[in-house]
């Protein structure tokens, strides 16, 4: 032994217990399969063989598709699907044994895969057991590597599709009602919409848009169980009512719980207004009914919008929209009643939010202007003042009269904003006349004041402020207030009257005799003027031959004389003829304001007046 090992020489065959063949016998091997062909064929036949034992034994429905689509060959769980026998399906199309020509796009990507111009295609199909049963399949189409063939192979994902629609169901239905919820709700309005054009319909929707008057007391009385099981008693009535109208016209009607006590009942294929009509009746009357419930025994109404109109040009938010605005009227209306949407009504509605949203802004943009009414005296027809009168240029509508926009602004609160403004340019352009006509008995002008800007601002700073930039004398400014806003003063409206009164200004109550009345009243406000409601003088009519109403001119005579007991003076509005203002004069009234002398008109036209002849009376 020399102390080094001997390598160990490889052996040139591998011993015949070796149970990996060496490199050597791998290549033989190799060069034997080159050389004989037999044994080679053999080799496939066996790979083949054990292939189709391996696609006849799975479980995984299987076919093998030719180029052209026609069935070569299924294995077992396939024929078993379909419920016949493997040689059967032989040379059929495999499109029919999976319904792959139902529709044009499925149609089109399975044909791409049989002509090798798409690798895979996958779709969802609905198949028939032979039981009867109902089965939802997985279809896959890919190509095989032969390159002669593609492979067809389903997956049964019913029990998936099953929970998925459960989940669906939970997700758009409503838990107390039971009832298709509001997701549910807008997906079937939009495919009806959708829809509305196809042959055999109507091309018209109706809705039904209620909810429960007073649903709330009943919750915060009764508890929230009660009140769910009173939402679902009155979801199964809706149901019955919808259910039966259907059933008398042939159509189908989808009744949703939209949320809180709100409901819908969509009706498809409406047959006309009156249709709707008929069906908000019907709901009415069946929520009349009282409800039993648990030992409560509870009545409900309902306030319900009906809308009902052409699909075309129809949005499912528009339809919507218009729904709540037509409830919202139903509430206003008074409740426990339907009304139906109106397309005029709802034009005034649209303006009214239009003015509103851009009421604000207005101001600031000098969109506002005074006209001024001269205010005559009734004995020698000369001006003594003026009521400054808004209006509102607006860009899109033209002049508004006040009429068409103080309401919206006494609501939103602007009316203290755009009050300081009348106020000011008021008492500007009456300094103005007084600069540009020194020698004349100075106009005073007066100011129209919503109770608003008594509440919301310090209207006795406002006006010690603007007269004193303006320098107009305080006894030349006169502030108007409704009859109704005066009477009731108490607290700082009557502090701020008091002191507005004490510093100069005349306050006048206008519209007098539509309000409270309260004669006894007179005497505890610092009023100095009563303006007469122009109901009473348009009771003077003399010129077109009609007897006067006496009642009017006695409560006219009534009043002017207890004012004038009182230290008041005494307008009359709406003086429209010469025969109401001699009938006037006679009763004693002070001053008259009225077409008969003049229309509200611009600064200009009034200064003309100033210094001229008494005007016509």
């Amino acid at each position: 032994m020399s102390g080094t090992s001997e390598r160990p020489q490889p052996a040139a065959v591998a011993a015949p217990h070796s149970a990996t063949p060496s490199v050597t016998e791998c290549h033989a091997l190799a060069v034997q399969d080159a050389r004989s062909p037999a044994h080679k064929e053999h080799s496939d036949r066996a790979e083949r063989g054990d292939y189709r034992a391996a696609f006849n034994a799975a479980q995984l429905p299987m076919a093998v598709v030719d180029r052209r689509g026609t069935v070569v060959t299924v294995n077992d769980a396939l024929a078993e699907l379909i419920g016949t026998e493997r040689d059967s399906l032989h040379d059929r199309a495999a499109a029919d044994l999976v319904d792959l020509a139902s529709d044009d796009r499925t149609w089109h990507a399975y044909q791409e895969v049989l002509r090798g111009r798409r690798s895979r295609f996958r779709c969802t199909r609905r198949l028939k057991h032979p039981d009867g049963r109902a089965l939802w399949a997985e279809v896959t189409v890919a190509p095989l590597p032969d390159g002669g063939s593609v492979l067809l192979s389903l997956t049964d994902i019913s029990e998936r599709r099953e929970l998925q629609a459960r989940l669906r169901h939970l997700q758009m239905h409503d838990p107390v009602t039971r009832l298709p919820n509001r997701t549910l709700f807008f997906e079937r309005l939009s495919t009806a919409l959708e829809s509305s054009y196809d042959h055999g319909r109507t091309g018209r929707i109706g809705l039904c848009y209620l909810d429960l008057d007073g649903f709330k007391a009943v919750n915060d009385t009764l508890g929230h169980r009660v009140g769910d099981r009173l939402l679902a008693a009155v979801g199964a009535r809706l149901t019955e009512c919808a259910d039966n109208d259907a059933h008398s016209r042939d159509g189908h009607h989808l009744v949703a719980r939209l949320g809180g006590d709100e409901f819908a009942i969509l009706v498809e294929d409406s047959a006309g207004t009156e249709q709707l009509a008929d069906l908000a009746r019907a709901v009415l009357a069946a929520l009349q009914l009282p409800f039993d419930l648990a030992g409560q025994r509870l009545s409900v109404s309902a306030s319900i919008g009906v809308v009902e109109r052409s699909a075309e040009g129809t949005t499912p938010t528009g339809l919507m929209q218009v729904a709540d605005t037509t409830l919202y009227w139903a509430k206003a209306d008074g409740k426990a009643r339907w009304t139906l949407f109106d397309p005029e009504r709802n034009a005034h509605r649209m303006t009214r939010q239009a003015l509103s949203s851009t009421l604000r802004p207005a101001v600031e943009r000098d969109e506002f202007v005074l006209q001024y009414q001269p205010l005559v005296g009734m004995a020698d027809g000369v001006v003594r003042g003026v009521e400054a009168l808004v209006r509102w240029n607006h860009p899109q509508f033209g002049i508004l009269a006040p009429n068409r926009f103080i309401g919206i602004a006494e609501e939103d609160g602007s009316i203290v904003q755009l009050g300081r403004w009348v106020l000011r340019t008021a008492c500007l352009q009456a300094r103005q006349w007084q600069r540009d006509h020194p020698a004349e008995r100075p106009l005073f002008v007066s100011v129209n004041v919503a109770v608003r800007q008594v509440w919301d601002s310090d209207l006795v700073a406002d006006v010690a402020a603007i007269l004193a930039e303006t320098g107009l004398a305080p006894r030349l400014l006169q502030l108007e207030l409704t009859e109704s806003a005066v009477m009731g003063s108490a607290g700082r409206p009557l502090q701020a009257l008091q002191a507005l009164s004490d510093m100069g200004v005349r306050i006048a109550i206008d519209d007098f005799g539509t309000g409270y009345s309260n004669l006894a009243y007179l005497s505890r406000l610092p009023v100095s003027v009563l303006k007469l409601d122009g109901s009473f003088v348009r009771g003077f009519r003399y010129d077109d031959g009609v007897h006067p109403n006496p009642a009017d001119e006695t409560i006219v005579e009534t009043l002017v004389h207890l004012a004038h007991r009182l230290g008041l003076t005494v307008t009359a509005e709406c003086v429209e003829t010469a025969g109401q203002a001699a009938r006037l004069r006679r009763i004693g009234c002070d001053t008259g304001q009225g077409w008969l002398y003049s229309r509200a008109v611009g600064p200009e036209r009034i200064a003309e007046m100033i210094g001229v002849s008494p005007l016509k009376v």
